[in-house]
């Protein structure tokens, strides 16, 4: 995949667990810990605006685009 998820680095450095991120943002922990292992095809933006606003980052501090090598 191209796009790699950083949610656990930004959720380290603000010493914060995924059900205590989970319960702020209202979002289940299933769903948190698949956008945390990169397991999920989309976020919603509030979703991702939610997440930003508890762990005060930017999208661009928890997304991350990375380009393949295969030639496309």
């Amino acid at each position: 995949m191209e796009i790699r998820v950083n949610l656990d680095v930004e959720m380290a450095r603000n010493k914060m667990s995924l059900k205590e991120l989970s319960q702020r943002v209202g979002i289940s922990m299933t769903n948190l810990s698949l956008l945390k292992t990169g397991k999920v095809k989309g976020i919603r933006f509030n979703t991702l605006a939610a997440i930003c606003r508890e762990l005060n980052c930017q999208p661009g501090d928890i997304l991350e685009f990375t380009p393949t090598t295969d030639g496309n």
